[in-house]
C-alpha cells in the first residue's frame, strides 16, 4: 500500500486538501484585538512513495513587502500525522466528522503550543483553521486562517 492510500485509510478527507490555497492570516491576542494579519499561499502535497505522507509549502506576505517561506514534511505513523519541523513539533487525527485536529508544541517560542482546527466547506472549495496558543497553562493568542482552493 502506498502512502495515498495508507494516509486515506486514517484521514479519509485529508486527500481533499491537496492542491493550492491561498487567504489570510489573522492573529488576535487574548482580548481579540489584531496584532498580525499577512496573506498566505499554502501548498499540499500527498505522494505516494518516499519517506514523506504530508508535504506542505507555505508562503506568508505581509502588507509591508516581507515575505517568509516554509517546507513542512509529515510522516504517517499509525493513525497520525507526525512533524518535526524547525518551529514546531507535534500530530494531527481527524474525527468521525472530518475535522483535522493539531496538537503541536513550539521550538521558536519556548513554552507555547497551540491546537489547529481545520473545518473544509462542503463544496471543498473553501476552509477555516483556527490555531488556539497557550502559553505557561494560559491562553494567549488565536490565529484564524481563511482560506480558498485555487487548483
Amino acid at each position: 500500500m502506498g502512502n495515498r492510500a495508507a494516509l486515506a485509510a486514517v484521514f479519509p478527507s485529508i486527500l481533499r486538501h491537496e492542491g493550492r490555497w491561498t487567504g489570510t492570516y489573522t492573529h488576535l491576542d487574548e482580548n481579540a484585538a489584531q496584532i498580525d494579519r499577512h496573506g498566505s499561499e499554502v501548498v499540499f502535497a500527498f505522494p505516494d512513495t518516499g519517506p514523506f505522507a504530508y508535504i506542505q509549502q507555505n508562503r506568508f506576505v505581509w502588507p509591508d513587502g516581507r515575505e517568509v517561506s516554509a517546507k513542512l514534511e509529515g510522516e504517517l505513523r499509525g493513525d497520525r500525522l507526525w512533524w518535526d519541523a524547525a518551529t514546531f513539533c507535534g500530530w494531527a487525527w481527524e474525527t468521525k466528522e472530518g475535522l483535522i485536529l493539531l496538537d503541536l508544541e513550539r521550538k521558536d517560542e519556548p513554552g507555547a503550543r497551540f491546537y489547529e482546527i481545520i473545518v473544509t466547506a462542503p463544496d471543498g472549495r473553501s476552509r477555516a483553521r483556527t490555531w488556539h496558543w497557550i502559553r505557561d497553562g494560559r491562553l494567549f493568542k488565536r490565529t484564524l486562517c481563511d482560506e480558498v482552493k485555487r487548483d
